[in-house]
């Protein structure tokens, strides 16, 4: 599978969400509306890290919103928006790398060190879904992996389609298939890397970020015009 900009932000996105929910008591730092489930399981059970949860889709919600008027004001500037909201996230990631190895474990989920680390880590995936959205929107989502458009085209291909129309749904299909299998991959590697690594399974988001950041940079035609 050739590595892609959007390859490599749903290889992160399934390592960021899978070692933030072991490594902060459950928390989903990029599937962030999954946190209103294990809220409700942290409240019925007892499990801690409340407070994260809560914050989660709110901050995820306002760093779009400025993720975006960032993007306008640096277009209007004549600024490479992608290239540099690429680079803010790489360096969130780095700090709640920073945060996690400096600060974590963390055996509860409602201390300041780890709600501090989960937000970091939860902005940082929130700017990769609006640069998603704003400047790859052909490609499949990074951060949301059930959107409906694949079973409404698998529906379609079932149902019957015109042989015009067939090939731009499998080329969708197609593209989708790849997102979550990447994202996939970056789940297993984020269980492997917690299991045999604990905090220091952060240390990798960074890595993948700094690729994505320098293959934009080579290949600035990956951005959505």
């Amino acid at each position: 599978m050739k590595p892609t900009l959007p390859l490599l932000l749903s290889l992160n996105a399934g390592y960021v969400d899978t070692a933030g929910f072991l490594a902060l008591q459950g928390l989903f730092t990029a599937h962030v509306t999954g946190n209103f489930v294990t809220l409700g399981a942290s409240l019925v059970l007892g499990i801690s890290g409340v407070v994260a949860k809560l914050l989660a889709l709110p901050v995820f919600c306002v760093v779009v919103m400025f993720s975006r008027l960032a993007g306008n004001r640096l277009r209007q500037r004549k600024l490479p928006a992608l290239g540099i909201l690429l680079a803010v996230k790489l360096g969130l990631l780095i700090a709640g790398a920073a945060l996690a190895i400096r600060l974590g474990p963390f055996p509860t989920g409602d201390s300041l060190a780890a709600i501090v680390t989960g937000m970091t880590l939860v902005a940082a995936m929130a700017i990769q879904n609006a640069v998603h959205r704003i400047h790859l929107s052909a490609a499949p989502p990074s951060t949301l992996m059930t959107g409906t458009t694949t079973q409404i085209d698998l529906g379609d291909l079932l149902g019957g389609v015109t042989a015009e129309a067939r090939p731009a749904i499998v080329t969708r299909l197609k593209r989708m298939a790849s997102a979550v299998a990447v994202f996939a991959v970056g789940c297993g590697a984020a269980a492997l890397g917690f299991a045999f690594a604990s905090v220091w399974c952060f240390v990798v988001p960074p890595v993948v970020a700094l690729a994505a950041l320098v293959l934009k940079l080579s290949a600035p035609e990956e951005e959505a015009k």
